[in-house]
């Protein structure tokens, strides 16, 4: 049995907090990367392959992405509680469109086209892992549906990219979150958790992709390796500040990491090294400081 795929679901409220300084001034789906704009790219990729009805799901800077609705058509629909919830909530906010529907992440980078018309059976977008990972590892059952799901492995396939939803599988998972929702060990738990939980009622299968085919930039240096023009020229003014003050380039400004917020939405600052020294760069107070040594 096949499905012809009703729509895509573009999740795109997260504040990515990890991605710092570049998440600070706009979302990471509004990055440009290689001459193009993620979340413009996966719009046009979807459009391509006939998906007219495309929702994008918002909260962080939420107004940054309403142009889509007039470039592209699209629907852009609130998450309110993007900072106070993980992404269940997008899924919650979007229930009532979820039939036969792809869910994506809007900053995933796909380097050719993964999205069909018509699509077999419900399954979750996959990549192999050669040795250790951190990465959410899943194992089949004879029928080629996901049995087992455990966060970190070794040589195994694991979830990153896209999934899609047939109709039957969309009812059941909105059931089963509506159900759920207001449980208080819901509230931080990622739509694949609540998944996980349920492996006997919900059923996807693995689609598996080479690893040059599916790309998600969790830090600026791992968008650096990809993209050499975020070396030296990021786009950002926070960058642009401390490599004035410090007298470098925007390249030598490396280990770049985030300070942990009390809540999702607050941007607290990070650290970073630059010529051999630590330093703290203070987002509230807009204040650049050395770290002891």
């Amino acid at each position: 049995m096949s499905y012809i795929v009703n729509n895509a679901i573009l999740m795109a409220a997260g504040t990515s907090s990890r991605f710092a300084p570049l998440s600070y001034e706009l979302p990471k789906a509004l990055i440009t990367i290689k001459g193009e704009i993620l979340i413009e790219r996966q719009i046009s990729q979807l459009k391509a392959a006939g998906i007219e009805q495309i929702i994008v799901v918002a909260g962080y800077k939420k107004e940054q992405f309403y142009y889509l609705e007039d470039k592209f058509d699209v629907i852009v629909v609130d998450n309110d509680d993007y900072n106070l919830r993980n992404n269940n909530s997008s899924i919650y906010a979007v229930r009532d469109y979820l039939n036969n529907s792809y869910i994506c992440s809007a900053d995933n980078y796909f380097t050719r086209n993964p999205f069909e018309k018509e699509v077999d059976d419900s399954y979750y977008a996959a990549l192999y892992a050669n040795g250790e990972t951190d990465e959410w590892c899943i194992k089949e059952d004879e029928d080629g549906y996901i049995n087992h799901v455990q966060i970190g492995g070794r040589d195994s396939w694991y979830m990153l990219g896209h999934v899609f939803w047939n109709e039957s599988f969309s009812k059941k998972f909105v059931d089963i979150l509506i159900r759920e929702y207001d449980l208080p060990q819901t509230k931080d738990l990622l739509w694949e958790a609540i998944y996980m939980n349920h492996l006997d009622e919900l059923k996807l299968k693995i689609r598996r992709y080479d690893s040059d085919f599916i790309f998600e930039f969790d830090t600026l240096e791992e968008l650096r390796l990809f993209d050499s023009s975020y070396l030296d020229n990021s786009g950002s003014k926070i960058l642009e500040k401390i490599s004035k003050e410090l007298q470098c380039n925007e390249s030598q400004i490396t280990n770049i990491v985030a300070l942990k917020a009390v809540n999702r939405q607050e941007a607290i600052g990070f650290s970073f090294i630059c010529n051999e020294r630590k330093y703290q760069y203070d987002y509230n107070a807009k204040e650049l400081r050395k770290l002891n040594e």
